[in-house]
């Protein structure tokens, strides 16, 4: 399939309501608004294509900017390439779910996070949190630095509440997959979590929401699920 087959086949499968869903949370036009799970077919028949990732990318669009991602080659992508993405990720959805998924299967995911999170840019930081929480929920314990996430558990202890609102939403979200996906941190991350509290995430045109990673911990552990890791990352 090429380029032109693929946009008209998710302008097809566009919904008015999933449209109006997406630009609620962010998303600006143009915007089909394609169900995640309606592209699958398509996926299976493309596989992976980074030229025609590339291409999907560079339209804007945010539905073909997030069919990239799920056709995209991690490890074929640069440094510079994962930048020039985080670049156009211009609200949450692209920045946590597109690139940091997509960067999650590489080889310099880890590299690439930590100079996001240290960058200071609320998308970037939220990307890099997120990419880590990918990891940890589908890589083995033993590819983690057990010192470095533990670090990163103070950080989030001590700049999660004063940090960029999406920043936070990933950062807490980084506490709850440390505690359910990280063994060798699980009791930290508990304690980390009572800690921190509830986050508040002021969130545009809606309403604020209120996350608590310690009561999520605490529910995962009643269901006896401390240790669960991902198959897969990408749809």
């Amino acid at each position: 399939m090429d380029f032109k087959t693929v946009m008209q086949e998710l302008e097809s499968l566009g919904k008015e309501r999933t449209k109006k869903m997406y630009i609620s949370n962010g998303a600006h036009e143009p915007v089909f608004g394609v169900a995640t799970g309606a592209m699958k077919p398509i996926a299976k028949k493309i596989k992976i294509n980074q030229s025609l990732a590339e291409e999907l990318y560079a339209t804007g669009n945010y539905d073909a900017m997030y069919f990239a991602g799920i056709i995209a080659d991690p490890k074929a992508m640069t440094e510079s390439d994962f930048d020039r993405w985080i670049d156009e990720a211009y609200f949450y959805m692209l920045s946590d779910y597109v690139v940091a998924v997509t960067l999650s299967e590489s080889a310099i995911a880890q590299d690439v996070a930590d100079k996001w999170i240290a960058s200071g840019d609320e998308l970037r930081m939220s990307a890099g949190w997120s990419c880590y929480c990918w990891l940890l929920g589908n890589r083995k314990d033993n590819e983690f630095s057990e010192s470095k996430i533990s670090n990163m558990l103070d950080i989030v202890k001590n700049s999660l509440h004063n940090s960029p609102e999406r920043t936070k939403s990933a950062m807490n979200n980084f506490l709850y997959t440390v505690g359910l996906s990280y063994l060798p941190l699980h009791e930290k991350a508990v304690e980390t979590a009572k800690e921190v509290g509830i986050v508040e995430v002021k969130r545009d045109k809606k309403k604020t929401s209120f996350l608590n990673a310690y009561e999520s911990i605490q529910k995962e552990m009643d269901k006896g699920r401390i240790g669960f890791k991902r198959k897969y990352v990408r749809c």
